[in-house]
């Protein structure tokens, strides 16, 4: 016979009146089996505790009290339920042998057991076993009573002692490794759903939140200090706070993991989420930021979107002074440069701008072109290829005199590749004891699936990468005269390159190479202008390509093109004045196409 649980007379009133049926369809009640009423006796040291156990079981009426459940305010306790079990023995073993009695759920229970560390089991303590495929374990009053009480609340530790419930003064739990199951390959969302955590952020939580007297670890790194601390070597008084911070932080970040998966997961996946939360970790401090009195640090962000995309934020340094601000910036833009040529590529770029670019199957060709494309700003910068270096390349880098006066090495602050051969690693760090060596995994393409964000004061910005190549473009000839397929190819190389040059932005290159490029000016003749300043006399049956339309053509930045003896110019259109830019062209016999896409940089 079941027993229902009125929460007044009233209820029990209407739930046994004539409207019964319905009263009970519209009230949560619990429907319990009925059992004897029962309280653990209890126990105020290790010693009293009879050596043996007994679980108790869902299916009777009555059980009988495991001997060794401690529930007595007193005895020093330690829950523990990890899924990654790393250093668990030590933990372990270290709390026993400061007094601690240990408290733990199924495959912890059995790693300590086996590492020699006596156990009692969580379904010891709530009399109440683990079910529903172990989905509920630790959810029960026995347990976060223990870990929310407050010790210096009388009327709390009266609660405990009335229900028989011990304190915990150590809470270790880590999660469900569900970013490791999503990120792996596919997985049915069922296993995906199966793989949230529910009761160990609930016992981080509980613990952080109380966690003056309750100690909360999260990661087996902070295992020694844990120790340490209950040993009395360690008197840090932020430590506690600072491992709650940790506690707390570590579920955010969990929790930002399954947000975005589920996001992911729904029919709205390819619009913009009405929030989300970036996960950042820490990977190092820097010296400081983008000058001398900024303080700064770089973090990798665990977004899922991000597993194996590349860039830099993953690359390994194989040699060379730490990173700075101003490098993660400079070799950023020169990785997502290089990344998105398919021939052998060589970029130079100096404060984010590629001021060399230079395509040849012959890579060492392609180094040279590159750096003689503005060998001035090439002193000092970023090199990236997009493909292996060698040992022949490795010596060209460290042997290759400055253009200029053709005595000075070339120095440069970073190397970066998508690999190194062993002799060509070897030969690259003799060079300089600083040269920063990088190795990137190239970067996959984010459209639809990665944000680009960008902060403004009080808010962020997001928008999809930039990642549309020629190959995505519509190359409309406008003009009379139509490009050759050679002028065709050069107009699309530069096409590639203006993308990841600073508004205003213009490129002259010819043969799969950067002549001259001009950057970040307030208005684009005087971009143009820079442009052709360092191209020089190649200008000339080149391909000159702008990042957006040309405002104005005559007596100004298309007509001087013109004249200075370009053969192909590439532009988005789109200005109210594009048909002067045409006649222009047509004027001077140059070919004039329209991209229909504009690649602005701010």
């Amino acid at each position: 016979m079941p027993l229902y649980l009125f929460s007044s007379p009233a209820a029990a009133k209407l739930a046994t009146g004539p409207h019964a049926s319905l009263h009970r369809r519209r009230q949560f009640l619990f429907r319990v089996p009925h059992r004897p009423s029962r309280r653990a006796p209890l126990l105020t040291s290790a010693a009293e505790r009879p050596a043996g156990r007994t679980m108790a079981t869902a299916d009777t009426g009555a059980s009988t009290v495991t001997d060794s459940r401690l529930r007595a305010t007193g005895v020093k306790q330690a829950l523990i339920s990890l899924s990654d079990k790393t250093d668990l023995a030590n933990l372990g073993n270290g709390l026993q042998r400061l007094g601690f009695s240990i408290i733990s759920t199924g495959g912890t229970a059995s790693s300590l057991e086996a590492s020699g560390v006596n156990v009692t089991k969580v379904e010891e303590i709530t009399q109440f076993p683990e079910m529903l495929d172990g989905r509920v374990k630790t959810l029960h009053p026995s347990i976060h009573g223990g870990i929310l009480a407050r010790r210096d609340q009388e009327h709390h530790l009266k609660a405990l002692k009335e229900h028989g419930i011990g304190t915990f003064d150590v809470v270790v739990v880590n999660l469900y490794p569900f970013y490791d199951k999503v990120t792996s390959g596919a997985i049915s969302f069922e296993d995906g759903i199966e793989n949230i955590d529910i009761g160990g952020p609930t016992l981080i939580r509980a613990a952080a939140k109380n966690h003056k007297d309750v100690l909360v670890v999260v990661d087996h790194k902070d295992y020694p200090a844990l120790l340490e601390y209950l040993e009395g070597k360690q008197d840090d008084p932020d430590f506690r706070r600072t491992l709650a911070w940790k506690a707390f932080q570590h579920v955010a970040s969990y929790d930002s993991a399954i947000s975005e998966w589920l996001w992911k997961q729904s029919n709205k996946a390819d619009s913009f989420p009405p929030s989300f939360t970036v996960p950042l970790t820490m990977k190092s401090t820097l010296r400081y930021g983008e000058n001398p009195h900024q303080k700064a640090a770089f973090y990798g962000d665990r977004s899922l979107s991000l597993v194996n995309a590349g860039g830099i934020a993953t690359a390994i340094q194989h040699h060379g002074k730490e990173m700075s601000y101003n490098n993660y910036l400079d070799a950023d833009a020169a990785w997502n440069c290089v990344s998105e040529f398919e021939s052998p590529t060589c970029v130079v770029v100096k404060h984010t701008n590629p001021c060399g670019v230079a395509s040849r199957h012959d890579i060492l060709e392609a180094y040279r072109l590159a750096v003689r494309a503005d060998p001035v700003s090439a002193f000092g910068g970023i090199v990236a290829f997009n493909t292996t270096v060698d040992e022949d390349l490795a010596r060209e880098i460290r042997e290759f005199r400055r253009p200029t006066d053709g005595e000075t090495r070339m120095f440069y602050e970073i190397v970066v590749a998508p690999g190194y051969t062993a002799e060509g690693l070897e030969v690259l760090k003799g060079k300089s004891k600083t040269l920063r060596i990088l190795e990137a995994k190239r970067r996959r393409s984010g459209k639809g699936t990665l944000l680009s964000l960008r902060q403004v004061g009080g808010g962020w910005l997001a928008q999809e990468p930039d990642d549309v190549t020629p190959e995505d473009v519509a190359f409309t000839n406008v003009s009379e005269r139509a490009p050759d397929a050679r002028e065709l190819s050069d107009a699309k190389f530069a096409c590639l390159c203006v993308k990841h040059v600073k508004s205003n932005a213009i490129v002259i290159a010819k043969n799969s190479c950067m002549l001259g490029m001009g950057s970040g000016q307030p208005n684009r003749l005087e971009s143009l202008r820079i442009a052709f300043r360092k191209a020089g006399e190649e200008a000339k049956g080149a391909a000159l390509a702008s990042d957006a339309f040309f405002p104005f053509a005559w007596n100004d930045a298309v007509e001087e093109a013109c004249q200075r003896g370009v053969a192909v110019i590439a532009e988005p259109g789109g200005s109210i004045r594009d048909q002067d830019a045409v006649e222009c062209c047509n004027k001077y016999g140059v070919a004039l196409v329209f991209t229909g896409v504009r690649h602005f940089r701010h």
